[in-house]
């Protein structure tokens, strides 16, 4: 059964005036359509990309807060300083350390509160 409503609506996508049959239309062609549609999947995985890198941000901050016992990299991290600076304050005597081994350091997480302090 064909429908004879002509109702005059804007296309979603080119934002043009077009005579659409139904109420329901919201393109003023296929091609608008497909577009349309191509956008909106577009937007959906651009926001999936968004909350995921917040998500993998947020995660290693916790693990770190997590640990007793950080390496040099993990206290730059937490303190906001680059990995260099935290080298430079172990040298200088102001943050403790131990060496385990050739490229083990450890700080353990009370001498970077006693820093802060």
């Amino acid at each position: 059964m064909a429908s004879k409503i002509e109702i005059q609506k804007r296309c979603e996508y080119c934002n043009e005036i077009f005579t659409a049959k139904t109420t329901v239309t919201k393109y003023c062609s296929h091609k608008c359509n497909q577009r349309g549609y191509k956008a909106k999947k577009r937007d959906e995985k651009i926001q999936i990309a968004k909350i995921d890198i917040i998500k993998k941000e947020a995660e290693p901050i916790e693990m770190i807060k997590a640990k007793e016992f950080l390496t040099a990299k993990e206290a730059a991290i937490l303190l906001g300083f680059s990995v260099r600076t935290v080298y430079r304050l172990i040298d200088n005597g102001k943050l403790k350390s131990v060496n385990l081994a050739e490229r083990l350091t450890r700080i353990k997480k009370s001498e970077l509160n006693k820093l802060i302090d």
